[in-house]
């Protein structure tokens, strides 16, 4: 379960930021999350429970956003969406597609006192 190992990151990048920008406690986390970054958003929303305990975002909210895939199909030479890596070309049915975006997991933003 690699989500432990990223929700661990997550608290080390929030500690981070709080010794750089000084602020004392972290009420609100907002995360995009990729379609074809393979987590399991539920499995992270668990295992932050558990890391944000006795840290400075104990008890803080924890906002998911799912960023959708995207590829281009170099069959039909267009932008499309894909639901996984290695899925045909919702347009013409080729596999000619390179996945493009849906791979990010990034912390958009925090709500700190």
């Amino acid at each position: 379960m690699h989500e432990m190992s990223l929700a661990e990151d997550l608290l080390a990048l929030v500690e981070q930021a709080a010794n750089a920008q000084g602020f004392r406690r972290v009420r609100e986390i907002n995360l995009e999350i990729g379609a074809l970054a393979e987590v399991e958003i539920e499995a992270l929303a668990f295992c932050l429970e558990s890391v944000l305990k006795g840290s400075l975002a104990e008890g803080a909210r924890v906002n998911f956003t799912a960023v959708p895939g995207e590829g281009w199909c170099l069959e039909c030479a267009a932008k499309v969406p894909i639901a996984a890596l290695y899925a045909p070309c919702p347009r013409c049915g080729g596999y000619q597609v390179q996945a493009t975006s849906g791979f990010e997991m990034r912390v958009k933003d925090l709500l700190v006192e």
